[in-house]
Protein backbone atom coordinates (compact mmCIF):
# COMPACT_ATOMS: atom_id res chain seq x y z
CA UNK A 1 0.00 0.00 0.00
CA UNK A 2 1.09 3.43 -0.83
CA UNK A 3 0.41 6.34 1.15
CA UNK A 4 2.25 9.85 -0.74
CA UNK A 5 4.12 12.16 1.58
CA UNK A 6 2.58 15.25 0.14
CA UNK A 7 -0.72 14.23 1.74
CA UNK A 8 -1.67 14.26 5.26
CA UNK A 9 -4.26 11.96 6.03
CA UNK A 10 -7.24 11.66 8.64
CA UNK A 11 -8.33 8.80 11.14
CA UNK A 12 -11.27 8.31 8.92
CA UNK A 13 -9.18 6.83 5.92
CA UNK A 14 -9.37 10.36 4.00
CA UNK A 15 -6.14 11.95 2.19
CA UNK A 16 -6.07 15.48 1.32
CA UNK A 17 -3.78 17.62 -0.75
CA UNK A 18 -3.83 21.79 -0.20
CA UNK A 19 -3.39 24.32 -3.15
CA UNK A 20 -3.96 27.71 -2.52
CA UNK A 21 -6.29 27.20 0.10
CA UNK A 22 -8.40 24.50 -1.90
CA UNK A 23 -8.25 21.39 -0.37
CA UNK A 24 -8.32 18.49 -2.20
CA UNK A 25 -10.16 15.13 -0.63
CA UNK A 26 -10.23 10.99 -1.80
CA UNK A 27 -10.44 7.62 0.38
CA UNK A 28 -6.75 6.43 1.07
CA UNK A 29 -5.23 3.01 -0.45
CA UNK A 30 -5.98 1.04 2.97
CA UNK A 31 -9.95 2.14 2.67
CA UNK A 32 -10.00 1.18 -0.73
CA UNK A 33 -8.70 -1.98 -0.57
CA UNK A 34 -10.72 -2.73 2.67
CA UNK A 35 -13.85 -1.95 1.25
CA UNK A 36 -13.51 -3.81 -1.97
CA UNK A 37 -14.97 -3.14 -5.29
CA UNK A 38 -16.30 0.50 -5.34
CA UNK A 39 -19.70 0.58 -6.97
CA UNK A 40 -21.14 3.80 -6.52
CA UNK A 41 -19.72 7.17 -4.99
CA UNK A 42 -22.65 10.01 -3.55
CA UNK A 43 -22.04 13.25 -3.04
CA UNK A 44 -25.13 15.46 -2.78
CA UNK A 45 -23.16 18.19 -0.71
CA UNK A 46 -21.23 20.67 -3.36
CA UNK A 47 -22.00 23.96 -2.52
CA UNK A 48 -22.60 23.18 1.09
CA UNK A 49 -19.98 24.69 4.02
CA UNK A 50 -19.63 21.86 6.40
CA UNK A 51 -17.77 21.32 9.28
CA UNK A 52 -14.76 18.86 10.39
CA UNK A 53 -15.96 15.67 10.92
CA UNK A 54 -19.28 15.98 9.00
CA UNK A 55 -20.46 13.54 6.98
CA UNK A 56 -20.41 14.85 3.10
CA UNK A 57 -21.16 11.32 1.22
CA UNK A 58 -21.17 7.76 1.45
CA UNK A 59 -18.87 5.58 -0.86
CA UNK A 60 -20.71 1.96 -2.06
CA UNK A 61 -18.70 -1.33 -1.99
CA UNK A 62 -19.91 -4.92 -3.16
CA UNK A 63 -20.60 -5.74 0.12
CA UNK A 64 -20.61 -2.37 2.27
CA UNK A 65 -21.73 1.76 2.69
CA UNK A 66 -19.58 3.55 4.52
CA UNK A 67 -19.71 7.22 4.72
CA UNK A 68 -17.21 10.12 3.95
CA UNK A 69 -16.15 12.56 6.19
CA UNK A 70 -14.75 15.97 6.20
CA UNK A 71 -11.38 16.03 6.85
CA UNK A 72 -11.11 20.04 7.24
CA UNK A 73 -13.90 22.22 7.26
CA UNK A 74 -15.07 24.34 4.26
CA UNK A 75 -17.53 25.04 1.61
CA UNK A 76 -17.66 21.22 -1.13
CA UNK A 77 -16.62 23.76 -4.70
CA UNK A 78 -16.09 21.00 -7.09
CA UNK A 79 -17.19 17.52 -6.97
CA UNK A 80 -15.40 14.72 -8.78
CA UNK A 81 -17.95 14.05 -11.73
CA UNK A 82 -16.01 11.22 -13.34
CA UNK A 83 -16.59 9.19 -10.52
CA UNK A 84 -20.68 9.02 -11.18
CA UNK A 85 -19.46 7.00 -15.17
CA UNK A 86 -16.33 5.52 -13.50
CA UNK A 87 -16.69 5.02 -9.64
CA UNK A 88 -14.07 1.97 -9.61
CA UNK A 89 -11.28 4.88 -10.23
CA UNK A 90 -11.47 5.20 -6.59
CA UNK A 91 -9.94 1.06 -6.65
CA UNK A 92 -7.55 2.33 -9.67
CA UNK A 93 -6.05 5.89 -8.62
CA UNK A 94 -7.24 6.53 -5.49
CA UNK A 95 -4.76 9.57 -5.33
CA UNK A 96 -5.11 11.22 -8.22
CA UNK A 97 -7.99 10.46 -10.75
CA UNK A 98 -9.92 8.99 -7.78
CA UNK A 99 -9.99 11.69 -5.79
CA UNK A 100 -13.73 12.67 -4.56
CA UNK A 101 -14.22 16.72 -3.13
CA UNK A 102 -12.45 20.13 -3.62
CA UNK A 103 -12.97 22.28 -0.53
CA UNK A 104 -12.23 25.96 0.08
CA UNK A 105 -10.85 25.79 3.55
CA UNK A 106 -11.98 28.08 6.69
CA UNK A 107 -9.35 27.18 8.38
CA UNK A 108 -6.03 26.09 7.21
CA UNK A 109 -4.83 25.49 11.07
CA UNK A 110 -6.86 22.29 11.18
CA UNK A 111 -4.57 20.60 8.57
CA UNK A 112 -1.96 20.61 11.65
CA UNK A 113 -5.05 17.87 13.21
CA UNK A 114 -4.08 15.52 10.50
CA UNK A 115 -1.39 13.07 10.23
CA UNK A 116 1.56 12.47 7.87
CA UNK A 117 2.24 9.40 5.81
CA UNK A 118 3.98 7.60 8.62
CA UNK A 119 1.76 8.28 11.19
CA UNK A 120 -1.28 7.30 9.21
CA UNK A 121 1.17 4.31 7.99
CA UNK A 122 1.68 3.37 11.36
CA UNK A 123 -2.77 4.41 12.25
CA UNK A 124 -3.63 1.61 9.71
CA UNK A 125 -0.30 -1.07 10.46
Amino acid sequence: MRFPENLKYSKDHEWVLVENNIATVGITDFAQSELGDIVFVEIETEGEKLGQGDTFGTIEAVKTVSDLFMPVAGEIIEFNNSLEQNPEKVNDQPYEAGWMIKIKMEDENQMIELMTAEEYSNLVG
